[in-house]
C-alpha cells in the first residue's frame, strides 16, 4: 500500500511538471520575425519565465529572428520550426558584458557565446531551422586585429580590447599559458564561439542546420551526457570555425552529422598547458559515428589543447571526403595530459590533403625539454578498418625522444594513391597487420 500511493504521489508530481512545462509560439508572444528587430530581450525574459515555472519550450514558426546572445536555462528547449532561422547579430556591443568561457582551452573572461548556459540542465536546441551566426564581420576583425598585431605591434586597438584587459587577470593567464600561445593573447580579441554550454547536463543539439559561426560552432566545457545528432554545419570559408568540440566533456555522443568548416570537423579537447593541468577534467567516454565530413583541416581530432587529457573514445562508419587530414591527433611538449585508449573503425577518405593518419606531438615546435608532467603522452590508439583513396602522406606517427608514441595497433588499412611514404619517428611497439598502401603492405624496419 505504501508502494503504491508513493508511485501515484510520484505520478501526480511528474504530470504536474508537464503541465507546467508551457510550449510559447514566439511569432504569437510578440518576436518580430523581420530579420531587422532585434528580439534578444524578449527571447531571454521568456526563457526566464518558463525556467522559473518549471521549464518550457520557445518554438520558432517560418520567418527570421534578429537576436543577440541568448542565454538557456535548465529545462529549457529552443525548437525552430521548418523555415525558420535565429540571425544572430553582427553588433559586437550584443555580447556585452563579457562572462566566464574557456577560448581555445583558456579560462577568460570574454564576449559571451550566441548560445550560452551555465551550471543549467536538460537544455535541448532542436527543430529543421537555421542558426546563422553572421561570422563574416568577426572574422574580419580578427584578420584586422591579427594584422595590426604583426606589422604595427597593436597600434589600432579596438574598444574591446581594454575590456580584456580590464576583466581579466592577464599576469596569471600568461602565467599559465606556454609560448606558443602568446601571440594568441597579445591580440586581445576573442570571438566568440556559437554555442557553449558550461558545466551543463543533459544537453541536446538535434537536427538543426548551424551556419556561419564566428568561431568554433558547438562547444561544451565541462559537460556530463551531451547529445549532439543529425545536425550540419557549414561555415566555409572562414578562420578557425571548428565543428564540434566537447571539451572535458564526460558521456558525449555525436552522430549523423554534415560538417564542412574552416578549421577542424570534430574535435576533442580539455584544455591548455598548466591551467588545464591544474583543473584537470579530462574529456572522456566519446562516441562519434555516422557523420561526414567534406571540409576542415581535420576530419577527427583530439588536441592540440588536451593538457586535461582524453580517453576512453571510439569513432566508427564516418567517411571523410575533401579534409586536410583524417584522423589526427596532435599536442607539443609543455601540454602535458594523455591521449589513451581510442578505437577507430570503418572509415572510408577520399581527396585527403594531407595525411590520412597523424599522430604528432611536435605539433606547436615547442623547444626540447626533459621528461615532466608537461610532458604529452600518446599510447593505446588501435584504428582498423579503413579505406582511403587519394592522399598526400598515408600515415604519419612522430613521437617526443623523451615520450615515444607507444602501442598503437593499425589494422586492415588499404590506401590508394598515396604520394609520399610513410613517417614512423620516436615510436614504439607498433602492430601493422594488412596496413597496406598503393599495393603494397607495409612493414615496420
Amino acid at each position: 500500500m505504501r508502494i503504491r500511493t508513493l508511485f501515484l504521489s510520484l505520478l501526480c508530481l511528474c504530470t504536474a511538471v508537464a503541465l507546467r512545462a508551457e510550449r510559447v509560439d514566439m511569432l504569437k508572444a510578440g518576436a518580430k520575425a523581420n530579420g531587422k528587430t532585434l528580439n534578444t530581450k524578449l527571447i531571454n525574459s521568456t526563457i526566464n519565465r518558463l525556467n522559473a515555472n518549471g521549464g518550457g519550450t520557445l518554438y520558432f514558426p517560418a520567418g527570421t529572428y534578429l537576436t543577440g546572445s541568448i542565454h538557456l536555462k535548465s529545462n529549457i528547449t529552443l525548437d525552430l520550426g521548418a523555415g525558420a532561422t535565429l540571425l544572430f547579430s553582427d553588433d559586437f556591443d550584443n555580447y556585452l558584458p563579457f562572462v566566464e568561457v574557456r577560448h581555445e582551452g583558456v579560462m577568460m573572461k570574454s564576449f559571451q557565446p550566441l548560445i550560452y548556459a551555465v551550471d543549467a540542465e536538460n537544455i535541448t536546441i532542436k527543430g529543421e531551422g537555421t542558426l546563422d551566426g553572421q561570422g563574416k564581420k568577426w572574422w574580419m576583425e580578427f584578420f584586422r586585429v591579427m594584422i595590426d598585431l604583426k606589422d604595427n605591434g597593436m597600434r589600432d586597438i579596438n574598444k574591446y580590447q581594454p575590456m580584456w584587459d580590464k576583466e581579466n587577470d592577464t599576469k596569471a593567464i600568461y602565467a599559465e599559458t606556454n609560448e606558443d600561445y602568446i601571440n594568441t593573447l597579445q591580440r586581445r580579441f576573442f570571438r566568440p564561439p556559437f554555442i557553449q554550454p558550461v558545466r551543463c547536463k543533459n544537453v541536446k543539439i538535434e537536427g538543426i542546420k548551424i551556419i556561419n559561426s564566428p568561431f568554433w560552432t558547438v562547444n561544451p566545457e565541462f559537460c556530463e551526457n551531451v547529445k549532439v545528432k543529425g545536425i550540419t554545419i557549414h561555415n566555409v570559408p572562414s578562420p578557425n570555425t571548428d565543428g564540434i568540440n566537447p571539451e572535458s566533456c564526460r558521456n558525449v555522443h555525436i552522430s549523423d552529422c554534415h560538417i564542412s568548416v574552416g578549421d577542424d570537423c570534430i574535435t576533442l579537447k580539455s584544455g591548455r598547458d598548466a591551467q588545464a593541468r591544474r583543473i584537470g577534467v579530462p574529456c572522456e567516454n566519446i562516441t562519434i559515428t555516422n557523420c561526414t565530413m567534406l571540409s576542415g583541416h581535420g576530419g577527427v581530432v583530439i588536441g592540440s589543447e588536451m593538457s586535461g587529457s582524453v580517453r576512453k573514445v571510439t569513432i566508427s562508419n564516418c567517411v571523410f571526403d575533401g579534409t586536410d587530414r583524417g584522423i589526427r591527433l596532435k599536442s607539443s611538449r609543455g601540454r602535458g595530459g594523455i591521449v589513451e585508449d581510442i578505437r577507430v573503425s570503418n572509415i572510408v577518405m577520399s581527396n585527403i590533403k594531407q595525411e590520412a593518419v597523424v599522430l604528432d606531438l611536435k605539433y606547436s615546435k615547442m623547444p626540447d625539454e626533459p621528461k615532466s608532467e608537461r610532458t604529452p603522452i600518446f599510447r593505446n590508439v588501435h584504428i582498423s578498418g579503413m579505406t582511403v583513396t587519394g592522399v598526400k602522406t598515408p600515415i604519419k606517427i612522430v613521437g617526443l625522444e623523451e615520450a615515444p608514441i607507444s602501442d598503437i595497433v593499425l589494422r586492415d588499412i588499404h590506401i590508394q594513391g598515396g604520394k609520399q611514404a610513410c613517417v614512423f619517428e620516436n615510436c614504439e611497439r607498433i602492430t601493422l597487420n594488412d596496413v597496406v598502401v598503393n599495393g603494397e603492405e607495409i612493414k615496420l624496419k
